[in-house]
């Protein structure tokens, strides 16, 4: 089938999040990579990054110590430096070839101005705070196909996360890249998903020639 339009993942897949962790590691006190450590620990046994924020400091409230980080100069967010060297290629590259490109993944508001002053070649980014859905939920993957205006079957969802990227996507009948980089992507298996994705891939180098020959 062919793929008309590819959707990126934010988080671990465009954008490497080990200095975000790093630079809450700092802010909280942690050497970071015992908080690194502890976060590999806390997803292997089903946890979340919140769960992570809650150990080193219980009572954690993400939403007052963004403030007080703000406030103190250190805002939280991410920037190009942040980006991984293949993502700005890869997405040049599919949108030169006629790709539909999106970017759409589970981020606060404020990723919205981050993703757009980073200049990337994308026809649209969505962001889960502002469209009031977040993966899993199929609504959120049927709003990517809907920007397209193609059906499922012709977009490819690109994700380091099987639960939130890979199952969902597939179960919405879209065509799927499991990307094996960052913590998820190391940590979280299911071979019978794996083994449904158009491809797996340990990074975003060769998918515009795979998608667009």
């Amino acid at each position: 089938m062919k793929i008309e339009a590819v959707f990126f993942d934010i988080g671990e897949t465009l954008v490497n999040e080990g200095e975000i962790y790093g630079r809450w590691a700092d802010w909280l006190g942690v050497p970071r990579h015992t908080f690194l450590t502890k976060l590999g620990a806390v997803l292997a046994t089903g946890g979340t990054h919140m769960d992570l924020f809650e150990y080193f400091r219980p009572g954690f409230d993400l939403a007052v110590e963004e403030k007080k980080r703000a406030e103190a100069g250190v805002p939280n967010g991410f920037g190009a430096a942040d980006l991984y060297p293949d993502a700005r290629d890869c997405l040049a590259r599919l949108h030169a070839r006629g790709v539909y490109v999106g970017i759409a993944g589970n981020q606060p508001a404020e990723a919205a101005e981050q993703l757009a002053a980073l200049r990337l070649d994308a026809d649209v980014i969505g962001i889960s705070e502002i469209w009031g859905v977040e993966k899993p939920a199929q609504e959120f993957f049927e709003r990517c196909a809907q920007l397209a205006d193609l059906l499922p079957e012709r977009v490819l969802y690109v994700g380091d996360r099987i639960d939130n990227d890979v199952r969902p996507a597939l179960a919405f009948g879209m065509q799927v890249a499991f990307l094996r980089r960052g913590p998820w992507g190391h940590i979280q298996e299911d071979d019978e998903a794996l083994a449904r994705c158009r491809f797996v891939l340990d990074d975003l180098t060769a998918l515009p020639a795979l998608v667009a020959p």
